[in-house]
């Protein structure tokens, strides 16, 4: 698959996950555009990275969403490959009930509700591109719940089910959609997460996830699992209960947020 000279939205674009995606399609001559909520962390990725465009903008803001679809139709003429990336991971004891609901509604916004609002409000665009593709980073967490991220866990397996289900609706206007099932990544949102004494959760770096992800995508692969999340995927049909067990040896967080 040739992927060059095209228009890139990466939303959460400006650390970890998103921000190594970005620097690989920029290595193979593409326009991207990364957007975040904060504005601080993306002018330190165009600092870096000088081609980098980026737009400050909430995935969980109808109006804002909207508007960036009007701003990059106007600047850019539209996008050829749409990644949902934005993401938040909050530790819950759903036995405590002092839990914070609105994180918890917050975390289903931004992991799940927006990539269907992106795709709802970028499909024009991506119907006119002849070179379309969608790709949705979800999680090898959505074979396997970890029990300490019950919220995470359930936005990620929806995300995929998804996934699963407009690819098919999605082919006959031209868009490939693809799904990037990441493993434990060391990025901002899994710092302070309690899996120190779990082995089987150690955190891959983002550029070794990036390149994991550029081969497999060249090639035109659609459900994209890298390192311990192939694990997980066979683990999950083949002995569900044993690989549930290793990875939740510690469900309940030590930690209250």
């Amino acid at each position: 698959m040739n992927q060059s000279q095209k228009i890139v939205l990466i939303t959460g674009g400006g650390s970890g996950i998103g921000l190594a995606l970005a620097k690989k399609f920029i290595e193979n001559n593409n326009t991207v555009i990364i957007t975040g909520r904060n504005l601080q962390k993306l002018e330190a990725a165009q600092k870096e990275f000088p081609k980098i465009q980026i737009v400050q903008n909430d995935v969980t803001d109808d109006a804002e969403v909207r508007m960036l679809a009007d701003q990059i139709q106007e600047k850019f003429g539209g996008i050829d490959i749409l990644i949902n990336n934005a993401g938040i991971m909050n530790l819950v004891d759903a036995g405590n009930e002092s839990n914070d609901l609105q994180k918890q509604m917050q975390e289903i916004e931004i992991n799940y509700n927006s990539p269907i609002r992106l795709l709802h409000y970028f499909l024009p665009q991506l119907k006119r591109s002849k070179h379309a593709v969608l790709i949705n980073v979800s999680s090898g967490l959505a074979y396997v719940p970890f029990a300490q991220a019950p919220v995470y866990s359930g936005t990620k397996s929806a995300l995929h089910f998804w996934t699963l289900g407009i690819r098919p609706q999605l082919k006959p206007h031209g868009i490939k959609v693809i799904e990037l099932l990441p493993p434990v990544v060391d990025t901002p949102l899994v710092h302070g997460v309690d899996i120190a004494e779990n082995d089987t959760l150690k955190p891959m770096s983002p550029e070794i996830l990036a390149d994991m992800f550029w081969k497999d995508f060249i090639r035109g692969t659609e459900e994209i699992t890298p390192g311990f999340s192939k694990q997980i995927k066979v683990m999950s049909r083949l002995a569900p209960r044993f690989i549930f067990k290793q990875l939740n040896k510690k469900p309940i967080p030590n930690k209250k947020y």
